[in-house]
């Protein structure tokens, strides 16, 4: 503000110079630049050897009324603001005088600068002779606008339209003066041209006397504008300059027709099996995708959209599926086509599916199955592989050779597909008892065994038990028997309480002939606290848990068990005699022998007894020779 002052007083020095005939000058700048809402200073420079002795402020009104208002008015005794004007409250002026350089100065300073405050201030100064100059300034108000807004249309363009079609929209708000907008595309700006680029513009003055300016940019489309960036700028005018702003860029939607379309099948690069679901998708190089039509070895599908969706596939599935589409813009034609194999695994098929052989028989079975890849086939049994081929050779059956055997075939380039299938092989003959009776864990509630007998042979054998006490040769009720059937037999279980020697048989018989085995059960009965061994019946293999020690009249009734077959071996004993004297016995020393000695291997009762009081163990044998002082 001084350097416009010193220019001012330069100017103002030159013209007292040049023209001395000039007793008053005044100097005044023709614009004065202000923001809205600021403070303006609007200064007013005369040539006067002394004061000025009056200086009056005036203002023009815009428009057409080009009549003077006066709005301050000052002398040596008085200084007045006008009341009632609109600058009432608003204004002030400032006085200075510099005597040596005759020179002075009023400026006239605005507050609150409003848009109606743009028009012609006059500053009029008077001398003591009432000689009178005036100058001339122009107030020019400023307001920054807001950032531009960009808005693309939300519907695609069509390169097919003639005629530049509309392609965004741009809009600034509350600038003054007038802000100016360009379109630009890939930063380089777009001009007017005929038939190729056009836009709109227009100005809208709000009731605060702030402009918006809206834009619309209108082109004649290319495929290639779909990955141009277009963005508008605004140039607005600031007190001293120019400054611009630029939108966010934008892409806008092309539409063009489809030339060329292209199919794919999903899953890709993998091989595809009865069962899967498969999408064939097609696609075309035009926006928006345009209506497909999808045919099968000739045979149309129903489907319009872009993807057609195969669930559960056959192996009928397999063929050439094409894709066409059709533009109706252009009444443009294109298509393309896919061959898919769908790949199988049949069923398998085992020649013979079931077989029974005689023994010493020799057999070939065979395992086929259809497939669209390479298989491999492998012959399992028992969870073991024997062969890697279609063909097993059993030879020299037995009953070894009889029971399931499994066919596998897989497919090694296509994993999932994989087939089994089992195959009964029965060998005939005599039922063959592979595992004698054997004796399971002993049953705590009720202190049974459990005894099994498992026989081969085809037909499948007949299992009878039967059982009988060893010292009276009277059968026994058998239990409950429960019956399996295996791949080669029958295994078969009962439950026996063993609480004396019991004889066990186990009978298996078919139309081939019967087989029997026997085992003997032997009662092993421990009165004592202490954890005792089981009892092995060496000659048959046959194991018999422990009982479980008991107290006070459990072994009360075992000693009463023991006593009462002693008496009965009395009775036997004296019938025997009885003949013998009678002479219906064969007399012999070794007859004799025979019939009152017996193998005490086999045929003892064992009975371990502790008493409460004493830690001994007294050993009871039975055969008919001693017997204990306690008997």
């Amino acid at each position: 503000m001084a350097l416009r002052y010193i220019a001012l007083l330069i100017a103002g020095l030159s013209v007292l110079t040049c023209k001395t005939w000039a007793i008053v000058d005044v100097s005044m700048e023709d614009r004065v630049d202000v923001f809205l809402k600021g403070q303006a200073e609007i200064p007013c420079i005369y040539t006067l050897k002394e004061p000025a002795k009056m200086i009056v402020w005036f203002t023009k009104w815009p428009g057409r009324d080009q009549s003077r208002r006066r709005i301050y008015y000052y002398d040596d005794q008085n200084e007045i603001i006008e009341e009632g004007s609109e600058y009432a409250g608003r204004i002030k002026v400032t006085h200075s005088h510099e005597p040596q350089n005759a020179r002075g100065s009023a400026i006239l300073i605005i507050d609150n600068v409003q848009l109606s405050d743009q028009r012609e201030f006059i500053c009029t100064v008077l001398n003591v002779s009432t000689d009178s100059a005036e100058g001339h300034t122009r107030l020019q108000i400023f307001n920054s606008p807001s950032l531009p807004v960009i808005e693309g249309m939300h519907t695609g363009i069509s390169v097919t339209v003639e005629e530049p079609s509309k392609v965004a929209h741009c809009k600034v708000d509350d600038g003054y003066p007038r802000p100016n907008i360009t379109w630009y595309k890939d930063r380089f700006p777009l001009q007017q041209s005929d038939g190729e680029v056009k836009t709109m513009e227009s100005v809208t003055t709000k009731p605060n006397s702030l402009l918006t300016v809206d834009s619309e940019l209108y082109i004649k489309v290319k495929r290639t504008d779909e990955d141009a960036l277009f963005y508008c700028e605004v140039k607005y005018f600031v007190p001293g300059g120019v400054r611009m702003t630029e939108s966010k860029k934008i892409n806008i939607t092309v539409y063009y027709p489809t030339t060329e379309v292209t199919m794919s099948v999903n899953p890709p690069d993998r091989l595809i099996k009865e069962g899967d679901t498969v999408e064939i998708r097609c696609e075309g190089n035009g926006k928006p995708q345009p209506f497909f039509d999808f045919t099968h070895n000739g045979n149309e599908l129903s489907s319009n959209e872009e993807m057609l969706l195969l669930e559960n596939v056959k192996r009928s599935s397999s063929g050439t599926y094409v894709c066409q589409s059709i533009d109706f813009d252009t009444n443009t034609v294109a298509e393309d086509s896919i061959n898919m194999t769908v790949h199988y695994l049949d069923h398998i098929v085992v020649t013979p599916e079931e077989t029974v052989l005689d023994q010493g028989e020799d057999l070939t079975l065979t395992c086929n199955a259809l497939s669209s890849l390479p298989t491999q086939t492998a012959w399992y049994k028992d969870g073991m592989r024997l062969v890697e081929r279609h063909v097993l050779e059993l030879n020299n059956a037995s009953y070894d050779t009889a029971g399931m055997y499994m066919c596998e075939v897989t497919v090694p380039s296509l994993p999932e597909l994989r087939e089994q299938k089992s195959v009964q092989i029965s060998v005939r003959g005599k039922p063959k008892i592979t595992e004698e009776i054997a004796v399971g864990p002993v049953n705590m509630a009720d202190r049974s065994v459990n005894l099994t007998c498992y026989a081969e042979g085809y037909p499948f054998p007949t299992i009878t038990w039967t059982l009988s006490d060893q010292w009276t040769g009277q059968p026994v009720p058998v239990p409950e028997v429960e019956n399996q059937k295996t791949d080669t037999g029958v295994l078969s279980m009962i439950s026996v309480r063993a609480v004396s020697k019991l004889t066990a048989n186990c009978s298996a018989a078919n139309e081939f002939g019967t087989v029997n085995v026997s085992r003997k059960i032997e009662a092993f009965a421990r009165v004592t606290t202490t954890t005792t061994q089981a009892t092995s019946t060496k000659g048959t293999g046959l194991t018999i848990p422990p009982k479980q020690p008991r107290t006070g009249g459990g072994s009360g009734v075992i000693i009463a068990v023991i006593i009462i077959c002693l008496l009965l071996i009395a009775i036997l004993g004296s019938v025997l005699y009885f003949l013998y004297k009678k002479g219906k016995l064969p007399c012999g020393r070794s007859g004799k022998q025979d019939f009152t000695k017996e193998k005490a291997s086999k045929d003892d009762i064992v009975m371990e007894m502790k008493s409460g009081k004493s830690e001994e163990a007294v050993l009871l044998q039975v055969n008919g020779d001693k017997t204990s002082p306690t008997e």
